[in-house]
């Protein structure tokens, strides 16, 4: 297709709503969603919308422990809790920079490492770190991909400017994953790498994705991995990326010497793949993310005699995968997720409860600003049989106090709506009846799961918009991550205001010395 032949809207690109469709309920206060909306960049407040930022904290049944202004980004950034030679770590980094902190004395958190790392194919990717029994050794891999944002992203271009997209393909660098052996917790040297890319694994330019977000390592024999292998991958309709990602699996047993097991998708993913892919829901609507956002994550490791493993494949459905054999992945069951355009529908699966209660849950995450876009619930999906995921319930929408100048957190602006959860590296056992979930503009919020089909809102934490000091800093969504430490009941809170140690009763009494051996 030429670029003159391009068509100016996809065949199911949604159109902007009728502005009578969505907006604050009069008689409730509550924002009414759009049902749909297409992909946009920029604010889009309505009436009610706060004209200036809120520096207000809001607080229920939780404590601030501790707060540093010290970043490494505002808005995203990843997290990673290590013991090492009996002091507990936290690795906190974004591409181009990474601080390591000690935090074995959690109200004294020292600063122990500061990098920066120059911009351009070398950075400190999105990592996993865990301990090879086998090798009494702390192995650390890390994801390397095509950028997604920034002067070498599409910037919603994808498919308007071919220019843009041969420079995406044409990008230099890894595309795959590097392995690493930390020798210390601020020292670590590199010990492998693969390319996802099989077909030109040492060639300047590689095909595909590279591999998205933190790859699932347990520090057994198998990795997996989220990334679409090569070009043929290429079925995503969202206009702010190129490729669709599959999943892989890979043999570290020897780091040095990474191999890959086998790789998985949902049919149409891939070009030749014609009418699965316009079988899809969102098939040509330039808006839905097509594809996986992270990797697999197992019901338990498969070295411990884990079976299942969940992926959520944005708007391409939930699924349930028998890893009994690696070599042979079999899809057991699916399901689709409600429709939910535009946003990304998957983003994310807490799998932590998944033997113990049978349920996991999936959630979504908001693209558009000032709920330019439907809703993101998070979804409880009822797991106790395979074949037969189902969902029984979603959690609650998350409400802004009474005191608040605003009767809806979309007012508050920014983004609203669930990010990710806690990852399965952090340390201790997931309290089997609280969830937490970094809200964007609502803060933290703590869901109480004892009927996880009557889930109820336990506690919050409502940070400030900005920094407080009229620095430049991101507001879309003030905060999108943590870091919990299930066993010393404790939140690490990253947001636009800074650093936040953060406890609540409904957790249990903090522990704020040194972690159990």
């Amino acid at each position: 297709m030429t670029e003159s032949s391009v068509p100016a809207r996809g065949p199911n690109e949604p159109q902007h709503p009728d502005p009578s469709s969505f907006g604050v309920d009069p008689a409730t206060g509550i924002y009414k969603h759009p049902a749909a909306a297409p992909y946009i960049q920029g604010p889009r407040p309505v009436k009610g919308s706060l004209d200036y930022l809120e520096d207000k904290e809001y607080i229920h049944n939780m404590t601030v422990e501790g707060r540093w202004p010290k970043l490494v980004v505002p808005g995203v950034s990843f997290q990673n809790i290590i013991d090492f030679n009996g002091r507990r770590y936290m690795y906190h980094y974004y591409r181009t920079r990474v601080n390591v902190y000690d935090i074995t004395e959690p109200k004294n958190l020292k600063v122990v490492l500061e990098k920066k790392y120059e911009e351009g194919p070398e950075f400190f990717g999105a990592a996993a770190i865990a301990f090879n029994k086998k090798l009494k050794k702390w192995i650390m891999i890390q994801s390397f991909e095509v950028p997604r944002s920034g002067p070498m992203g599409l910037g919603g271009a994808k498919h308007t400017d071919p220019a843009k997209v041969a420079k995406v393909k044409s990008n230099p660098g890894l595309r795959g994953i590097k392995i690493f052996e930390l020798t210390s917790p601020i020292e670590w040297k590199q010990i492998g790498e693969i390319s996802n890319d099989p077909h030109h694994p040492h060639a300047r330019s590689q095909e595909g994705s590279g591999s998205l977000d933190s790859p699932t390592y347990y520090g057994g024999k198998y990795a997996f991995v989220c990334a679409a292998p090569d070009n043929t991958f290429i079925n995503q309709e969202y206009p702010s990326y190129l490729y669709s990602p599959g999943q892989l699996v890979y043999d570290v047993e020897d780091p040095a010497n990474p191999k890959l097991v086998n790789s998985w998708w949902v049919p149409g993913q891939r070009l030749g793949e014609d009418a699965a892919y316009q079988n899809w829901r969102q098939y040509g609507n330039r808006t839905s993310w097509t594809g996986g956002r992270m990797p697999i994550v197992p019901d338990k490791p498969l070295e411990d005699g884990g079976r299942y493993g969940y992926t959520v494949m944005g708007g391409l459905g939930f699924h349930v995968l028998d890893l009994a054999d690696p070599d042979n992945i079999k899809t057991v069951g699916s399901l689709d997720l409600p429709l939910n355009v535009g946003g990304i529908e998957g983003d994310h699966i807490d799998a932590s409860r998944a033997n113990e209660r049978g349920f996991v849950f999936v959630n979504g995450y908001p693209m558009n600003e000032d709920g330019y876009e439907p809703y993101k619930d998070v979804y409880v999906v009822d797991v106790k049989d395979p074949t037969k995921p189902t969902i029984i319930g979603t959690l609650p929408r998350p409400m802004p106090p009474k005191d608040a100048p605003y009767t809806d957190f979309v007012l508050r602006r920014g983004k609203f709506g669930p990010k990710r959860s806690a990852y399965y590296w952090h340390p201790g056992k997931a309290n089997p009846n609280l969830v937490i979930y970094p809200f964007t503009s609502a803060g933290i919020q703590l869901f109480d799961i004892t009927d996880p089909t009557k889930a109820k809102i336990t506690a919050y934490f409502v940070g400030p918009m900005t920094d407080g000091k009229g620095g430049d800093q991101p507001t879309k969504a003030p905060v999108e991550c943590t870091a919990i430490e299930w066993d010393r009941n404790l939140i690490w809170g990253f947001t636009n205001g800074g650093l936040y140690l953060l406890s609540s009763p409904a957790m249990g009494t903090p522990n704020f010395g040194a972690p159990k051996a």
